[in-house]
């Protein structure tokens, strides 16, 4: 979102920005305040008009998040309440206790005296963090009465039998999008900080809040791309993705980049980094004090990544066979020929811990699997059965409405990819940039990550309707001779190379227990690693940030369920790369005089981190 010359920014507020000063001396000015409005509402009349052309009323669906689905849902749930009403009637009964009680304390606050909280946020919502909604007895009763309120929603859905496990988790999912909708923040009447915002800046803020939303309009085509951080202040191979190596190799499906050491001497075994292709692989390069790559590069391995094609129409009918074999085999033997070594350690990262595993196991089924030292997995889900979030909507409905889509073009669009991961953290990635970029009227505050996380790829239609088919919907992965590639039916539990699971606790796209189920399908010797926070920040955790936490137990119990492996865990401080290094030790091989890409058997194509990961997404 390009800057403009509008007073005040967003690090200032109007009584120390210049701009603030002259507002407050010169005063509001109706008539000037109502030609800016009514340039800025000429100017988002033809947007508006092209959004509802193109999506019509109901642009959830195009999601797969249906109002239709929720309407039946919904009948269903009724329907049993009417002939089982007393888990409603207790439910009910409780959030009138509460609301009583906290009229009563809202009254005793009104009135001076000492009051205590009903009910407080959840760890990590700061939606509420401006202290008027603790201090003021009327925000703090829209606060609690709001929070109450939801708590009464979701435990109505969450404590009912009256639906299918799958289709209640659906409707949680439905309620918990409404609740997060109608959150009194994201209106500006009862949002203290627009309120004052509004009042400080004599409304130029909200004028500010209407560029934003035209620019995000337009930026969109169509759409409303919701600038989520300053997208300007970022290029990858400039001050992101800056780890120098060399693209040694490419075909249709990836380039391989090779790393220049860091170090006089490296570890025999190479590493290998399959990441996924449903973001771009430098995640794990942002900055280089944040970098896995760079760390591990100084830990003294030969780091190889795949960069995954941002594919297009041509690629449609790429298949997750090609993805194995042009993407990890041909990477497998493109490493033997550069630094003749016919074992790599390979790591997997979420969809590419997924094709590890597969490729494990096909590899298994030819005697291959000897290539691979050892498998790391970040992330990764084997056993789809509790999914996450995702899966929820993944059944034969949603389906049809993907193929129609992927027919049209050839591919899954990136942005439909990132439209769908917002929708599931909401507060986060939604409300929380309407109301700082369209009612306090702010930019959004230059950050990478969420950079990388607009910096959509898109899927090949081919291989994405075989991977939500047989993952999600069917979860034929974890069952011996579930898929065949290449005519050969595979099973993940032959798999017998040393393998290492992180997974994250507060994951909600591979949920750290479905993680644990699927370790525990494969053979060979396993350890199994929780880290503190989610699927990015958990993982993106380098040691000299002395952040989170992670869990370890040696013992590994077929009999356990993962919570009785957490239950027994010792908890370490700071970053599960330091583990992660100890544990490789086992597979990395002796010493040896560094490597340079540059004077390999492998010709040099271009400087890291190469031009198929510059490929923009729609």
């Amino acid at each position: 979102m390009a800057k403009k010359d509008t007073p005040p920014s967003s690090s200032q507020t109007p009584s120390d920005s210049p701009e603030g000063d002259q507002d407050k001396q010169a005063g509001f000015d109706p008539l000037a305040f109502s030609a800016q409005m009514g340039k800025i509402l000429e100017k988002l009349q033809p947007l508006f008009t092209a959004y509802v052309q193109k999506h019509g009323e109901d642009d959830l669906s195009s999601q797969g998040f249906s109002p239709a689905a929720m309407q039946t849902m919904l009948m269903d749930y009724w329907q049993h309440v009417a002939h089982n009403p007393q888990k409603l009637l207790d439910i009910n009964l409780e959030y009138a206790q509460n609301m009583y009680l906290l009229w009563n304390e809202s009254m005793r606050k009104f009135l001076g005296e000492d009051s205590a909280p009903v009910i407080q946020s959840e760890k990590g919502d700061r939606r509420f963090r401006d202290p008027i909604w603790q201090d003021s007895f009327v925000y703090d009763f829209i606060r609690q009465s709001y929070l109450l309120t939801s708590k009464w929603l979701q435990s109505a859905v969450r404590n009912t039998d009256a639906l299918p496990e799958k289709e209640r988790n659906k409707l949680d999912f439905y309620t918990r999008l409404f609740i997060d909708a109608m959150a009194p923040t994201n209106f500006a009447m009862t949002n203290p900080e627009v309120l004052r915002e509004t009042l400080n800046s004599n409304g130029q803020n909200l004028l500010r809040g209407l560029e934003n939303l035209a620019e995000d309009l337009q930026r969109g085509q169509g759409d409303l791309e919701i600038s989520k951080t300053t997208y300007e202040a970022f290029e990858v191979g400039k001050n992101i993705a800056t780890t120098k190596g060399s693209v040694v190799f490419e075909n249709e499906l990836m380039q391989l980049i090779q790393y220049a050491p860091s170090t006089k001497t490296v570890c025999k075994t190479p590493l290998l980094i399959l990441p996924p292709w449903i973001n771009k692989y430098y995640i794990l390069d942002m900055r280089p004090e944040n970098s896995f790559i760079k760390w591990a590069v100084d830990q003294g391995h030969t780091v190889f990544v795949i960069s995954w094609v941002n594919p297009d129409e041509k690629l449609a009918q790429k298949s997750f066979e090609d993805y194995m074999e042009e993407g990890l085999i041909t990477a497998l033997d493109q490493i033997e020929i550069q630094t003749g070594e016919k074992q790599t350690n390979v790591i997997g990262y979420c969809i590419g811990g997924t094709l590890l595993a597969t490729s494990l196991a096909y590899m298994t089924a030819h005697k291959q699997d000897m290539r691979i030292a050892s498998a790391t997995f970040l992330t990764t889900l084997i056993d789809f059965h509790h999914a996450g979030d995702l899966s929820i909507f993944i059944d034969d409905d949603y389906l049809r409405m993907i193929d129609d889509k992927m027919d049209k073009v050839g591919y899954l669009e990136g942005s439909d990819l990132r439209q769908t991961f917002s929708l599931l953290r909401a507060n986060d990635l939604i409300w929380s940039f309407v109301v700082n970029n369209y009612m306090m009227g702010k930019e959004p505050f230059p950050f990478d990550l969420l950079f990388w996380n607009d910096d959509s790829t898109n899927m090949p239609a081919n291989m994405h309707r075989f991977y939500l088919r047989n993952m999600y919907r069917d979860n034929k992965l974890c069952k011996a001779g579930g898929i065949t590639l290449n005519k050969t039916p595979i099973d993940v539990s032959k798999i017998k190379v040393p393998s290492y699971f992180i997974s994250t606790k507060e994951d909600h796209i591979a949920p750290w227990a479905s993680t644990y189920e699927g370790m525990m399908l494969l053979k060979g010797k396993k350890r199994f690693v929780l880290a503190a926070s989610g699927h990015v920040a958990g993982v993106i955790n380098p040691p000299s940030a002395n952040k989170y936490h992670y869990w370890v137990n040696e013992k590994i119990d077929d009999r356990e369920h993962a919570e009785d492996w957490l239950a027994q865990a010792e908890q370490h401080e700071g970053s599960w790369w330091s583990d992660w290094a100890e544990w490789i030790k086992n597979t990395a091989g002796k010493q040896i005089p560094a490597r340079d890409p540059k004077k390999g058997k492998l010709k040099v194509i271009e400087p890291a981190p190469g031009r198929y990961v510059k490929m923009k997404g729609d």
